[in-house]
């Protein structure tokens, strides 16, 4: 009986830390294959092993900053009504001892990736140094803490850039900063609207009027420098522009209607309909930069 009990204690924490990693989040480091896709470079196996490897490797760096971010608000986490049972380390599941090992093999990870691929690392460590400045300091500051989450991704397009040692469009990088403002914007808009000020300090300075039309004008950005990029670069890829702005009609449908969008994963993975946009959007460029023969 004792055993057992020992068992179900080691499995618990295991998932614990699992779900500390929030593995779930590892979708947004699919940004870091987007200049896989536009060079026109994803049947190349060696380039798609270089630009998975740094996906991996992003994931690690995502996971650790994860991990600070918790250990940081912990007591803070805890009196919140819901992280405070979702939370791994504010609910008891995972030992803050425990945590600190995770997070020191996972830096060690990324320390031993340097042998393998530097350049990425060096993408990464401006990453992490960018999220150390978030947890302690950016993300009281308003208009600094949404852009900072934004710059986050667009350091997710460089790095895979670098990966396959191409030059990364000016036009990508725009359009990439003003998806993730969009993204981040109604992040801070459905905080607001579901837990008012409670969840972050920094929310006292925003209101839900403001917050919607920085929402509104980062997704007319990002809709009108996707259309410039490719009309002006990769004009095969008229195509797709319908399916992005379909799927920024959604996403804010999900978050107005539904009552979703305070974690965009979730709101991407618990609707059918952005995610079939999404995949429809990948295939339409795959098609369209399918290289022909001749």
């Amino acid at each position: 009986m004792h055993s057992t009990v020992k068992t179900r204690s080691a499995l618990a924490q295991m998932l614990g830390l699992i779900k500390l990693m929030r593995p779930k989040q590892w979708v947004k480091n699919g940004f870091v294959l987007a200049p896989l896709m536009f060079s026109e470079a994803f049947l190349d196996a060696r380039a798609i092993s270089h630009a998975l490897l740094a996906a991996l490797l992003f994931c690690v760096a995502a996971s650790a900053t994860y991990i600070v971010n918790d250990l940081h608000d912990i007591k803070q986490d805890r009196r919140h009504p819901k992280k405070s049972m979702t939370r791994p380390l504010a609910a008891g599941i995972v030992s803050e001892s425990a945590a600190l090992i995770l997070l020191m093999l996972l830096y060690a990870t990324l320390a031993w990736s340097w042998f393998v691929v530097p350049k990425v690392v060096i993408v990464i460590v401006a990453y992490l140094v960018l999220n150390l400045a978030y947890t302690f300091v950016l993300k009281h500051q308003p208009v600094v803490d949404i852009f900072t989450i934004a710059i986050g991704f667009v350091l997710r397009v460089y790095a895979g850039a670098v990966a396959l040692n191409i030059p990364v469009s000016s036009w990508m990088f725009i359009t990439t900063l003003c998806l993730a403002l969009y993204l981040a914007a109604v992040k801070r808009r459905q905080e607001l609207s579901q837990s008012g000020t409670e969840g972050r300090k920094v929310l006292e300075k925003y209101s839900v009027s403001l917050v919607d039309r920085y929402a509104e004008m980062s997704a007319t950005g990002a809709l009108l420098f996707y259309s410039m990029f490719v009309m002006s670069a990769k004009p095969e890829l008229v195509i797709t522009i319908p399916l992005v702005l379909f799927g920024l009609f959604r996403y804010w449908f999900v978050v107005e209607a539904l009552d979703g969008g305070e974690s965009p994963t979730d709101a991407l993975l618990a609707d059918w309909q952005l995610l079939l946009t999404v995949a429809l959007w990948v295939a339409a460029c795959g098609w369209a930069l399918w290289p022909t023969q001749g």
